[in-house]
């Protein structure tokens, strides 16, 4: 057994993008923006089916901007699942407003929609402004905008889809990104594609678009001295990180191919175990950008703890699913409407490595390393 660790999901990259990064550099545009920058964002927006796109340093940065863009500020709320990671919470902080945790699908893990629907009717009852909600398409899986679209229309409150991990996932035919007032992805190291780090905003809507870039900007006028009427963020992508990108998606189909080929190997391996199933399984517009078991330890005889020690000890690193952001410190006392199934997740789900750079030989070791557990309980 080799001691070398097999992670969640590590970057998946290789001799393509290093050829782009090269060009990018040789190009001698190794600032924020450039031709790179300009490229990724058309490819990008072509690839998920929306008219606009804004390339920004992080996710988070995407979500921020977009936030100010709808108009989010202090005294209002913002509607955000507590399954989720402390960005989609922290962006809605940046812009004073506060956020309004909804718990999630038991089987899914994305927003509960009936419990969405009864927090929006609750906070028109009592007279609360909600700046937007915050979908998240969990895992790789798109929420139910067949449901929630409509229902925050009616109510009158934009929808920022955050797509952070589901570049490439479709829901009905149409893709993560492209739901909503906006969309945002993120290009962090473990996710689908990578740009080392970078996001990327996607909009319908130009005045929309326009007042991201500008935000991202410095909030720069377009005189030829530096002037400033708003504070603005640098927020921008650089160009040599553009180009990893555009690498990158040339290869998404074919990595997000490798994740579901692994994601039937897993459902395969716990097919015949009692009290064991996968989050959100049969979505076949999922990207599986990650596999999450779930674990009833009173029908499995074992819980999902137990067996990530088993893999740390065979330095196979595993997580739990995220701990929702109701019971995180620094949202304490932040208001809620919830039904303990997120609480249950965090206690019970268990990620798996699902990197698509994942060797056969590694898979090989994950599967022996499962089964060796399987096999004494």
């Amino acid at each position: 057994m080799t001691n070398d660790t097999i992670h969640l999901s590590p970057p998946d990259v290789g001799p393509l993008e290093e050829r782009y990064a090269i060009s990018a550099i040789r190009s001698g545009w190794v600032a924020p923006l450039g031709p790179e920058v300009d490229a990724f964002e058309s490819e990008v927006a072509s690839r998920v089916g929306t008219s606009h796109a804004v390339a920004t340093n992080s996710g988070t940065a995407a979500l921020h901007l977009g936030l100010l863009a709808l108009g989010a500020r202090p005294e209002q709320v913002v509607i955000v699942p507590t399954l989720t990671f402390a960005a989609t919470a922290n962006a809605v902080v940046y812009t004073g407003a506060r956020p309004f945790f909804v718990d999630c699908d038991p089987l899914t893990g994305n927003i509960d929609v009936d419990l969405l629907e009864t927090a929006l009717t609750r906070l028109r009852r009592d007279g609360r402004e909600v700046a937007a909600v915050i979908p998240v398409d969990m895992f790789g899986r798109c929420a139910d905008y067949e449901r929630i679209l409509p229902m925050c229309a009616e109510a009158g409150v934009p929808v920022l889809e955050d797509a952070a991990e589901a570049l490439g996932a479709t829901r009905a035919g149409r893709a993560a990104g492209s739901f909503g007032r906006a969309g945002v992805l993120s290009f962090n190291g473990n996710k689908i594609i990578t740009t080392s780090g970078g996001g990327m905003l996607l909009t319908e809507d130009a005045a929309l678009a326009e007042r991201v870039r500008y935000l991202a900007t410095q909030a720069r006028q377009p005189v030829w001295h530096y002037e400033h009427v708003d504070i603005g963020y640098n927020y921008r992508l650089s160009n040599v990180l553009a180009a990893i990108g555009r690498a990158q998606l040339r290869r998404l189909d074919t990595m997000i191919g490798r994740r579901r080929d692994l994601r039937e190997s897993y459902a395969k391996l716990f097919a015949a175990v009692p009290g064991v199933d996968l989050l959100g399984e049969g979505d076949p517009g999922d990207n599986c950008w990650l596999t999450v078991i779930v674990v009833d330890p009173d029908e499995a005889g074992w819980d999902a703890r137990e067996l990530a020690a088993h893999l740390a000890d065979r330095h196979i690193e595993t997580r739990p699913v995220w701990m929702p952001m109701h019971l995180q410190p620094v949202h304490s006392g932040a208001e809620a409407a919830l039904t303990g199934a997120a609480e249950r997740l965090f206690t019970t789900g268990l990620t798996l490595p699902s990197g698509s750079a994942m060797t056969d030989s590694h898979r090989a070791r994950v599967e022996q390393a499962i089964d060796d557990f399987l096999t004494t309980r």
